[in-house]
């Protein structure tokens, strides 16, 4: 049955043309979905080369409404800011302890990890396995930080991490179907701006080669990548 309703979307899905970003948004909204409350994506493909340190595209930003998802955040510390990361909601904390129960046991409970800088020498050694997964607390993304309690409070309120893949595309989640489209857009063009704004200095010509927009298990909606506001 999915795969008969995914050929009726796609049916509804003018496959030439370029859509508005609210025109993509609406139309997918519009389509049967599945039995649950699905995540609108964006997939922006860049003009930039992954493998060149100098055209790297990566860092975080704040959507302004949120993914609607609440993300579990696992937290490395100790003392103080143990105490203040547990005060700011994070759901799990610890130090050794902690990198012996991923290790050992393969406690994987979490969509992001957070460490205090002194404790980069436990979760160092956690590399090999939360590396593979994009876990790894890095300054970059502000997940290695003294300042843990903000950092867990930002994660918790919709703060999202983006990294350009070996393809030069980024993956991005916009939010929910349920979302009104006002949000939706609001959350697409805000992607958009912070991708802008870290475009490197060594890209010449144009930057954002194409965008599309889906859900989960919709079908892929093509975005002019020229519309900037609407």
């Amino acid at each position: 049955m999915a795969g008969k309703r995914l050929l009726e979307q796609r049916e509804k899905v003018e496959r030439t043309r370029l859509y508005s970003p609210r025109e993509a948004l609406e139309l997918l909204k519009e389509l049967d979905g599945a039995g649950f409350d699905e995540t609108v994506e964006a997939h922006i493909r860049l003009n930039v080369d992954p493998r060149k340190a100098d055209q790297m595209v990566r860092g975080t930003l704040m959507l302004p409404h949120g993914t609607g998802k609440t993300r579990r955040v696992a937290v490395f510390a100790e003392g103080e800011k143990a105490r203040e990361a547990e005060e700011a909601g994070a759901d799990v904390i610890g130090s050794g302890d902690l990198a012996d129960r991923i290790r050992n046991e393969g406690w994987m409970e979490f969509d992001v990890a957070v460490a205090t800088p002194d404790q980069m020498r436990v979760v160092g050694q956690l590399g090999p396995i939360l590396g593979p997964r994009g876990l790894m607390p890095n300054p970059k993304s502000g997940t290695v930080t003294m300042e843990i309690g903000k950092a867990v409070e930002d994660i918790k309120r919709g703060k999202v991490e983006y990294r350009v893949d070996r393809y030069g595309i980024i993956h991005a989640v916009l939010g929910k179907k349920s979302f009104d489209v006002d949000r939706l857009v609001e959350n697409y063009f805000a992607l958009r701006e912070e991708l802008v704004r870290a475009r490197p200095a060594a890209v010449k010509g144009r930057y954002i080669k194409s965008v599309s927009l889906s859900t989960t298990m919709g079908p892929s909606v093509r975005v002019d990548p020229a519309v900037e506001r609407e």
